[in-house]
């Protein structure tokens, strides 16, 4: 394929009285007629407006089609007819591909950050399971970056040489000519939409004013801004040439910009009187039915995340079999699978299990599931295999998960390009566009997130508060010190948990119904640190069944995920259960809470090394260790319980993590906070650094030791006292 490179003087095939209707023509208003504003409690899934490229004009396009079918194209004619006759699960978070040719992607950008920032070269990669079928990328050229000159800013002739890497057509037009402009972003369109390839637009113009209009640009480039000073606005250019060629007079012209100016004057004064803001009107998909008229949920609890024991064995048995014939898979895996279907017998499983138990019931229950991120198919530490390989016939697969129920949702698990940033935005994408979809993406390692920082600091964390959306994105970060070196050990929970919108110094109200549901509703995002695969089960499951949208930070093991002692029984997940914000100690000391002499609160798998070392002092009537499961929002209310149930306990907080990273400081002034004060909360774990952890396994197991040794040496803190 060739590379299209053209100017604005060969795409001028229609004069202005060709393609411009006279200004001052009346032209008639469509009726428009409006109801009172519906609030529908329909499922999700049944509602044909949430494939998040709509509105509030798809919902009334809905109901007028409801009214009369005619007054629809067509193509909208059989959606809503095959919506209304019963859409399998899941339809509506996939785009129908009766409306495609009506669904275009436009990305818009400032030159100076084409070819500079890492996403753009992402989004024309065209990959299979993160593709747009073709976006118009529209370049607004100003041959300037706030101060810095173009030869400064790229070695590269124009901005969009880096589109030339996919072999995009570019258009290079003068945004001075308007009719020119049109043609080529027509041109535009219409190749996109004909081949699903990206093209670029490049609309070469300039910035009259500076960096912003309090930036004075003559300090920089006065030689630019002068010549600058002496253009006409695009406006009046225009308007020049339509007078000259005849299509409109003066005074007609005059006249549409005093029409146009005195819109805006009385559309800002009617706004002085705007009582009530309706932000749904404003949003692209509201995701109709899912809140109530005044944008609260419908409820503020949450069902049991638990299921019956026959849908547990037979996700079970589909995870640990070759759900089709004729299938070779490789030696290995059969003896993984086979172990997985003993565990099924003797009904536990392991972290692997777990979370296919939890995908499996969502698909059952019309849940689409996507899973992207870098060797998520398989999984990093080679425990997931949801995509099956034949070993003898080469891109033959297969996806169990896929082949659970009858009329299940779709289930979309797929390896990623080596970007975080390019990806987690688009699966930022995902989740925005529907409640009625779990969409997860998972570093390959936890501190992978540092290069897709820019979404999780301006779209994650303050979406809903930012942009007045919701979304339930899930983050699955692995983390865990391992003596494995300061690269891929620490998702950087720190960071996440100084994030979090909840205040440490005030105890919220711990009487107040739903505590635990009205906490996540308040929250910015939740983050979690499961000890068992059981709770990781019920996480997951709980994110889906809330009646709002949250983003959901996991920090995930890695070698709990063979530990022989990380498992979980059906009777932990069978009807009833929940999920654990905190799992209180359960063993001979809390049996004789008065006995106690410590109180370990801990969470992840460093729980595992205490019980372990706890074991081997003979200490397990002395020490009693509480882990906290979620760490924000803070569970206050049940780690106020515990800590009043051993009234004699020195209180302290043990982590894995180095002192100034970690849980550490976002924990203690928060337990303060929870027993007023009332006893200092010591620390047990390692001495602060700069780096995340050491790469050398003796001195990782001599730090190990020397934070259980300070865990579980009751005098170790009198000296502070």
């Amino acid at each position: 394929m060739f590379h299209l490179r053209t100017c604005a003087a060969t795409l001028r095939p229609l004069t202005a009285s060709q393609t411009v209707r006279t200004l001052s023509q009346a032209r008639p208003a469509a009726a428009r007629t409006l109801g009172q504003t519906r609030c529908y409690a329909a499922p999700v899934a049944a509602e044909p407006f949430l494939s998040g490229t709509s509105g509030s004009y798809v919902e009334e396009m809905y109901y007028a089609w409801l009214e009369d079918p005619k007054s629809v194209h067509k193509s909208w004619d059989i959606f809503f007819r095959n919506t209304n006759a019963g859409a399998p699960p899941g339809a509506a978070y996939q785009s129908p591909l009766l409306l495609s040719p009506g669904a275009l992607s436009v990305a818009a950008r400032a030159q100076p950050v084409v070819g500079a920032q890492p996403h753009v070269d992402k989004l024309v990669e065209d990959l299979p399971s993160y593709t747009t079928h073709g976006t118009v990328h529209v370049v607004v050229n100003n041959q300037i970056g706030f101060t810095t000159d173009p030869r400064m800013a790229r070695s590269s002739p124009y901005p969009t040489d880096v589109a030339r890497v996919v072999n995009a057509p570019i258009f290079h037009v003068n945004s001075d000519d308007p009719e020119a402009v049109m043609y080529v972003c027509k041109v535009a369109a219409e190749w996109r939409s004909t081949f699903h390839k990206d093209v670029v637009v490049d609309l070469v113009c300039y910035r009259r004013n500076g960096h912003n209009e309090m930036d004075e640009p003559m300090f920089t480039q006065p030689l630019m801004y002068k010549q600058i000073r002496k253009q006409k606005p695009v406006l009046q250019k225009y308007a020049e040439l339509l007078v000259s060629q005849g299509v409109v007079n003066q005074p007609e012209y005059e006249e549409e910009i005093s029409k146009y100016d005195k819109i805006c004057e009385e559309a800002f004064a009617r706004s002085k009187d705007e009582k009530i803001l309706h932000i749904k009107h404003w949003l692209d998909s509201p995701w109709p039915g899912f809140f109530t008229l005044d944008g609260q949920p419908r409820s503020m609890s949450c069902p049991s995340t638990g299921l019956e024991e026959d849908v547990l064995t037979h996700i079970g048995n589909v995870a640990s079999s070759v759900p089709v014939e004729n299938f070779t898979i490789h030696g290995g895996l059969s003896r993984i699978l086979k172990t997985r279907g003993e565990m099924v017998k003797n009904r536990t499983v392991d972290w692997a299990l777990a979370e296919y138990m939890a995908f499996g019931s969502l698909l059952k229950e019309g849940i689409h599931i996507r899973l992207s991120g870098q060797d998520v198919e398989r999984g990093t530490f080679s425990h997931r295999h949801h995509v099956l390989h034949d070993q003898n016939v080469d891109k033959k697969t297969c996806i169990p998960m896929n082949h659970l129920w009858p009329n299940q949702a779709p289930y979309t698990v797929c390896n990623s390009s080596l970007s975080e940033y390019g990806v987690l935005g688009f699966e930022l994408g995902f989740a925005m566009a529907s409640p009625n979809a779990l969409v997860l993406w998972e570093a390959q390692f936890g501190d992978f997130h540092n290069t897709a920082q820019c979404i999780i600091d301006q779209f994650i964390c303050p979406g809903q508060a930012k942009w007045v959306r919701q979304n339930g994105i899930v983050l699955l970060l692995p983390h865990g010190m391992e003596g494995m070196g300061p690269e891929h050990s620490s998702a950087r929970p720190e960071r996440f948990l100084q994030m979090c919108n909840d205040d440490p110094d005030v105890l919220p109200d711990l009487a107040e119904a739903n505590f635990d549901i009205s906490q996540l509703y308040d929250c910015n995002w939740v983050v979690v640190n499961c000890s068992t695969p059981g709770n990781f089960f019920h996480v997951l499951r709980r994110q889906i069944l809330l009646p709002f949208r949250k983003p959901l930070i996991i920090f995930t093991p890695k070698s709990l995920l063979r530990h022989p002692e990380a498992r979980t029984s059906f009777d932990e997940m069978l009807p009833g259960t929940h999920f654990q914000r905190v799992i209180p100690e359960d063993g001979p000391a809390a049996q004789n809470p008065g006995n106690v002499k410590r109180l370990l609160f801990c969470t992840g798998k460093v729980y595992y090394d205490l019980t372990r070392e706890r074991k081997a002092r003979d200490m397990v009537e002395q020490v009693a260790i509480t882990r906290i499961e979620q760490l924000s929002p803070f569970p206050f209310d049940l780690l106020l319980q515990e800590v009043q149930k051993y009234p004699e306990a020195e209180l302290a907080w043990c982590q894995e993590e180095h002192k100034n990273q970690g849980y550490y400081d976002y924990v203690k002034p928060r337990l303060r906070t929870t027993i007023s004060r009332a006893k200092p909360v010591w620390y047990a774990g390692r001495d602060p650094a700069a780096a995340p952890a050491t790469g050398n396994k003796k001195t990782h197991l001599t730090e190990l030791q020397r934070l259980l040794d300070t865990a579980f040496d009751l005098d170790a803190f009198k000296k502070f006292s």
